[in-house]
């Protein structure tokens, strides 16, 4: 698989959120071109405000390597990751990061803090955006517009 069938399947992810009543964003961790962890958005479900997608991929992917260091892993999420998740995919040394829709409210990677850049950061990975952009967008535009 490359990476736009990776973000195909972290999309896949965040639709299953939504139809849970989530906020639509899917994570999908990948370690040797292979799919570790999947997740999507579960702050409703589990009354966790740490609950996003990109946390509870971390977690399984942790579980299932049996450490809390995910160096030779890749990570893609649908949305650009908040500060929260930034922090923790520098913790696990994710080695890449491929992101969908930019979030210029909430983002931390490329907006607002810009979090990997920050020197205080303890590891930054390789970051590409775009990935999968147009739909993970709409997927966020159609939710919130339902929802008004």
């Amino acid at each position: 698989m490359n990476a736009p069938s990776f973000m195909d399947l972290a999309l896949k992810s965040a639709e299953m959120a939504e139809k849970a009543g989530e906020v639509p964003i899917g994570c999908v961790i990948v370690r040797d071109n292979q799919v570790i962890a999947t997740a999507g958005n579960r702050t409703l479900t589990d009354r966790d405000p740490t609950a996003h997608a990109e946390i509870l991929a971390i977690r399984e992917a942790a579980a299932k390597l049996g450490s809390e260091r995910l160096v030779d892993c890749d990570l893609y999420v649908t949305l650009e990751p908040c500060t929260m998740c930034a922090a923790a995919i520098s913790f696990a040394r994710i080695r890449r990061l491929y992101y969908g829709a930019p979030d210029p409210k909430g983002g931390a990677v490329d907006s607002g803090v810009r979090f990997f850049a920050s020197p205080t950061c303890h590891h930054a990975p390789e970051v590409y955006s775009a990935v999968g952009e147009r739909e993970a967008a709409t997927l966020l535009k159609d939710f919130f517009k339902a929802r008004r």
